[in-house]
């Protein structure tokens, strides 16, 4: 019995490994970005509302099919009376027993001219169709900047974490020493506690990154509908590793790409539409009728084969004079789209402007931290060997050694700066998801 419940034991630990280690999970940007793009709820929302307007755009086209009814009843009469007025005479026969009536009819009615409405609805919704698929371009573009974002500051809290540890064990050694020194009167107490108290500062440190850490992770496994209990490790190689081509210098890709732009302008193009259709009311509307008709009333008459066709109009006349209203109506909802197309193009200008300059100065940055943190290790090496040799203090050599942390990472955090600027840059050109959908293939 000890053997068997020390191997249950055994395969239950095993089994909380199993799922410890399945908690783990590595990303690489383009998995995390497609895992964004199949599972988020914004993506999905906006896949959802291009059908809904793909369906509006196929409803509207049925309106130019020819609209066929057919229609039927039966009807049960109660002693119906019965009184021919045509040819009635008084040696005539008793007149038949009517009880019950069967009526069918099958109608059928073709556009010819509505005032062009018929066309123009269906450009207004083929617009409307493009602008909600530009729009959920978009979002992809959003979601996937989104993502970087999180993915960036998610290595930047595993980088800081990394360090710090590094320094913090070294700062631990330090205490251990400077209690060994203490007690042998090398060194006053006011030194030890300073060493301690930089051991401390260095463990709120890693606390408050640790919780950010938590948080971050948190935001990107609900972003991508991954289970709340993951937790997402970054590699090296997984981020911070690649070239950056092609970088945009003015706005100029901005106006062909960015997918809200597009979405505006088809609006515009779907206004211009509804202006059509709105002066398509002056028009009167023409249409092809025909029928079928199949009438008998019991033992009075039956009818079969009573066929129709001719053309029908119809001119609202009030139109003429209430129709006004609705054409201005219909161009001023165009100028506001109009002027909301040049306000979005002056603000994408702003928009490429400024991720070009944080772009540069994330680049700049990233020498200066580099140059840095060599400067830091240097000097840490020189005022450690001063100290040792009793020509510093102890002041200068915890200052240097928070200034060599400081720069490294500074230095570490630079570089996933600089490539979060870029694809930030890439973003307000409209390039992020056609970039991403090249390095998927």
């Amino acid at each position: 019995m000890k053997v068997s419940q020390f191997m249950l034991f055994g395969v239950f630990f095993i089994g909380i490994s199993a799922i410890e280690a399945q908690e783990k999970t590595s990303l690489t940007l383009n998995e995390a970005i497609n895992l964004a793009w199949t599972k988020s709820n914004e993506v999905t929302l906006a896949n959802t509302k291009v059908k809904t307007k793909k369906y509006e755009l196929q409803s509207t086209k049925n309106n130019q099919y020819p609209d066929l009814k057919l229609s039927g009843q039966y009807q049960r009469l109660a002693n119906a009376s019965v009184n021919f007025k045509l040819n009635q005479n008084n040696n005539a026969q008793p007149l038949p027993i009517v009880n019950q009536l069967m009526i069918g009819q099958l109608n059928a009615s073709v556009p010819v001219f509505s005032g062009f409405k018929i066309q123009n609805s269906i450009t207004v919704y083929e617009n409307l169709y493009q602008a909600e698929m530009a729009t959920a371009s978009q979002t992809k573009e959003e979601i996937a900047l989104r993502v970087i974002d999180y993915y960036a500051s998610l290595y930047k809290a595993q980088k800081t974490i990394e360090l710090l540890k590094e320094n913090q064990k070294s700062a631990q050694q330090r205490v251990k020493d400077f209690i060994e020194l203490e007690k042998n009167g090398i060194i006053p107490r006011n030194d030890l506690l300073k060493s301690k108290l930089q051991t401390s500062q260095i463990q709120l440190s890693l606390d408050e990154t640790n919780n950010n850490l938590k948080i971050i992770n948190f935001y990107l496994v609900t972003l991508l509908k991954l289970n709340p209990n993951t937790k997402l490790e970054i590699r090296e190689e997984d981020f911070a590793d690649f070239q950056m081509t092609n970088v945009p210098t003015n706005e100029l890709p901005a106006l062909e790409n960015r997918k809200d732009l597009e979405a505006i302008r088809f609006q515009g193009k779907a206004s211009e539409a509804n202006i059509k259709i709105a002066k398509g009311s002056y028009y009167p509307a023409i249409a092809i009728v025909g029928g079928y008709t199949a009438l008998d009333l019991s033992n009075v008459i039956t009818v079969q084969n009573a066929m129709n066709i001719g053309v029908g109009i119809s001119y609202d006349l009030s139109a003429i004079l209430k129709n006004g209203t609705l054409v201005k109506l219909a161009e001023s909802k165009y100028l506001e789209v109009q002027n909301s197309e040049s306000i979005l193009t002056d603000y994408i200008k702003i928009q490429v402007k400024k991720a070009i300059e944080d772009y540069d100065l994330a680049l700049k940055q990233s020498v200066v931290y580099a140059e840095a943190e060599e400067q830091s290790t240097e000097n840490y090496r020189i005022v450690k060997d001063k100290y040792d040799n009793g020509l510093s203090d102890t002041n200068d050599l915890l200052e240097a050694d928070v200034e060599q942390l400081s720069s490294k990472i500074n230095k570490a955090l630079a570089r996933a700066n600089t490539i979060q600027k870029y694809y930030e840059l890439l973003s307000v050109t409209g390039q992020l998801s056609q970039t991403f959908n090249i390095a998927q293939k």
